[in-house]
């Protein structure tokens, strides 16, 4: 999809989206493309400027100080610098990680087997733990549907291979 500034013979200016260039030209071509506001089928591109997102750094960056007079300078368009993945870029991301560590910190990873340990526990067949693990969508709503008390973790586990 492709969106166009247009204008018409009159001087509206409106916006449309397009499958591709070459629909616009054949919409164009047979009358099809009319005007918003006066519905004139005199229609021609209108200049355009880019949509570009501004990078991480440059978003949280304060506005700064200049006078009515002066242009500020268009900002050089650089990709932004990869950020670790260890490092939480916003408060939810931070309040997540925050999680993640308590709960590796004070439970016992057993991976795919959650379902037989949560369930051996809630049954009385072994010692009551704080465990996490994985499980299937639908191996955790059988565990709920008999009363195993677990919840989802909004987090990736941390896999263990040695």
């Amino acid at each position: 999809m492709i969106r166009y500034a247009l204008k018409c013979a009159e001087g509206h200016g409106f916006e449309s989206w397009f499958q591709s260039a070459e629909a616009y030209e054949k919409l164009l071509g047979t009358g099809m493309v009319a005007c918003t506001h006066c519905g004139s089928t005199k229609v021609e591109k209108a200049l355009m400027a880019p949509r570009v997102r501004p990078g991480r750094k440059a978003a949280a960056a304060p506005a700064s100080e200049t006078s009515p007079d002066t242009v500020p300078a268009a900002p050089k368009q650089v990709a932004p610098a990869p950020t670790s993945l260890s490092t939480p870029s916003n408060e939810l991301e931070a309040a997540i990680s925050a999680l993640k560590k308590q709960v590796e910190a004070n439970s016992d990873y057993v991976g795919k087997d959650f379902v037989k340990q949560a369930r051996e526990m809630h049954l009385g067949d072994a010692p009551t733990r704080s465990i996490h693990g994985e499980a299937k969508p639908e191996e955790a709503k059988a565990l709920l549907e008999e009363g195993v008390p677990v919840l989802p973790l909004p987090f990736a586990p941390t896999r263990k291979t040695n």
